[in-house]
């Protein structure tokens, strides 16, 4: 047991969202010890939610947690009347948004607050975040202790239960057992996916081409599946908290951008259960992104959401975002050493925007650097940062 970094907000109902084995039960369990609970993974709990919505949500009094709520959308409904007229608290989670986060909003619209709980951030079962990623710096003993840590954070990714564990076979083999019921079995069921071995497919390909923008026609050929195939099961993937994408953006007066979108997992732990051969620095830019989409989730960056951005001449930047002082590019190098000719895609990148705009460098050294107007930060620097 460690104390997450999500706070929720007082005296409110909430949908907490979150991929399998995130550890939502557990948060939830924890910090509202009181509360009533049910989870429809229970099969009769389920058939009752299904056949008396009101009944079911009114057994459980005025402080509930009704976990896995993806598998009764339609719940909401009694949801929003025992809030309505019984004054309820109700903390809800999901592991899916499919289906859900249109009845929620259909439903518990200014009713609720939807919060994300992704995989544990670098570092969050040490303790409380001891430095900002950006705009701070973590000292020279905490990088060193994190750079030792860092080949099994790219081997194992961050499931809480795994960092509980202590040999590197415990830890493979629990990836193992995620990969062949969380990632597969249970997001067939819930996305009423039929073709396994198509699923497979997709993720396997899916790894080879991270860092890379995919049009539905061109991977759906070489994943070896059809096109709606294709687009669906990348839907499922998303939606199912596994993968997030980042699209296109002209952030820059160019006539022509790559629109198609890049995906990546949500954590590098799904990446490497799959044993699908990703490069080194497929695996770095996966899990830097992967990291810096947590602290986004959990309000430590301030974004909608991230972008890439691309042109057809081959400028390209690896994630780009709009918060309230200007745009903030990022770029990831999977070299120790960095040197002016490493920047020359920021600095391009920054050279072409009418606003303000701040670049980062993520590199595999141990030195916060500056070259020019791009500021080189050490991967490490994710360690406990926030």
């Amino acid at each position: 047991m460690f104390t997450r970094w999500l706070e929720f907000p007082k005296n409110r109902s909430v949908l907490l969202i979150g991929p399998r084995r995130s550890g939502k039960t557990t948060l939830l369990r924890s910090r509202f010890p009181d509360y009533a609970y049910a989870t429809l993974d229970d099969f009769d709990l389920l058939l009752w939610a299904r056949s008396d919505p009101k009944g079911f949500v009114a057994s459980l009094g005025r402080q509930m947690i009704i976990d896995e709520i993806q598998r009764c959308p339609e719940l909401t409904v009694a949801v929003k009347h025992a809030i309505d007229e019984n004054g309820a608290r109700v903390l809800m989670s999901g592991s899916s948004t499919l289906g859900l986060l249109d009845a929620a909003a259909d439903s518990l619209a200014g009713r609720i607050e939807i919060a994300a709980l992704p995989t544990a951030c670098w570092g969050e079962e040490e303790g409380a975040p001891t430095h900002e990623v950006f705009g701070g710096r973590a000292n020279p003993a905490q990088l060193a202790e994190a750079n030792r840590r860092l080949e099994a954070a790219l081997a194992f990714g961050q499931f809480p239960e795994l960092l509980g564990l202590g040999s590197a076979e415990e830890k493979r083999q629990l990836l193992r057992n995620y990969r062949d019921t969380y990632f597969l079995r249970d997001l067939m069921q819930l996305a009423s996916l039929e073709n396994a071995e198509g699923l497979r497919v997709i993720l396997h390909h899916l790894c080879r081409s991270i860092g890379s923008h995919l049009e539905i026609a061109g991977f759906a050929r070489e994943a070896g599946v059809s096109v709606p195939t294709a687009r669906k099961y990348l839907n499922s993937l998303s939606q199912a908290q596994l993968v997030f994408k980042l699209y296109g953006h002209p952030f820059t007066a160019a006539k022509r951008f790559i629109k198609a979108a890049k995906s990546y997992f949500c954590d590098v732990g799904v990446m490497q259960s799959l044993n699908a051969g990703p490069s080194d620095g497929q695996v770095l830019e996966n899990f830097v992104l992967a990291e810096l989409e947590k602290r986004r989730k959990l309000g430590f960056i301030d974004s909608e959401g991230f972008h890439f951005f691309k042109t057809p001449a081959g400028l390209e930047v690896d994630a780009v975002w709009e918060g309230r002082l200007g745009l903030n590019a990022v770029e990831i190098k999977s070299s120790v050493r960095v040197g002016p000719q490493d920047t020359r895609r920021l600095n391009s990148f920054g050279s072409r925007v009418d606003k303000p705009c701040r670049c980062y460098l993520f590199y595999r050294g141990l030195e916060y650097l500056r070259l020019g107007v791009v500021e080189v930060i050490p991967v490490a620097a994710l360690w406990r940062g926030r």
